[in-house]
């Protein structure tokens, strides 16, 4: 009896993690929402809003935080459970960073709206929807230990790095042949580089996700894909924790 009481205040708390999480993510997407608007309808009043809005997510991110930890300190979790805390630990952080980068967005649209506009956003917008269903994908497929839309979240990436690519080109051509544009131009760069990131820390959570599925446990679902961003996502999980020592080593 008291072992049943144990499994459901436990199962209540990582159920309360998993709301917590979603929250700060629709939060991040509807940021991401703001601050593309703010910058297309000139809307300084909104940027001003989105940028205060952010402290938010940063209380957020400790509220899991505080969380996350009380459960590893008081329920010692293990196999799956584990994986899911401490990579709740991770994700929230790129969803934080996600916020700063809507807010940054918003710093540049109050630039950019007291002055006329460079070209029409037609890219912007399109990078900004691309990077938010990422985010909210990524999400989903952390919930719902997705591996399938995890690796799609991580192959979408690439559609948002060629919109960047494509922005940045088109913004040299309009600083080549008119320098006053310049200014303008860079903070429209700026934009651009933001969503481009944004699409990268949603890509960061999707790995997690494969990472965090036993890969033992895909048996026969485990295509060459899975197994592919499986490995990216193990590499760049050992980069996070051999790097720093790597640094040290050199600098003595």
């Amino acid at each position: 009896m008291e072992r049943e009481h144990f499994s459901k205040h436990f199962d209540a708390e990582l159920n309360e993690i998993r709301t917590k999480l979603l929250e700060m993510g629709g939060k991040v997407e509807q940021m991401i929402a703001n601050a593309m608007k703010s910058l297309v309808e000139r809307d300084s009043e909104l940027a001003e809003q989105t940028i205060r809005f952010d402290h938010q997510i940063n209380a957020l991110e400790m509220e899991i935080d505080e969380k996350c930890l009380e459960v590893l300190a008081r329920r010692q979790p293990a196999a799956r459970d584990l994986r899911f805390v401490t990579l709740a630990l991770k994700i929230v952080t790129d969803l934080e960073r996600i916020g700063d980068q809507c807010a940054n967005i918003c710093k540049r649209a109050l630039e950019l709206n007291q002055e006329p506009v460079l070209k029409p956003y037609i890219d912007l917008p399109r990078m900004a929807q691309a990077a938010s269903t990422m985010v909210k994908e990524s999400l989903d497929a952390f919930v719902r230990g997705d591996d399938a839309l995890a690796i799609k979240v991580c192959k979408n990436d690439e559609q948002v790095d060629d919109l960047n690519v494509q922005i940045q080109r088109e913004l040299l051509t309009f600083m080549l042949e008119d320098p006053g544009t310049i200014s303008r131009a860079i903070k429209v760069t700026y934009v651009s580089k933001c969503l481009e990131r944004i699409a990268d820390h949603a890509t960061n959570v999707a790995e997690m996700v494969i990472f965090m599925i036993p890969l033992h446990s895909l048996g026969h679902r485990a295509s060459p894909s899975t197994w592919k961003f499986a490995i990216v996502a193990l590499h760049n999980l050992l980069e996070c924790i051999i790097a720093p020592r790597t640094k040290q080593s050199i600098i003595k």
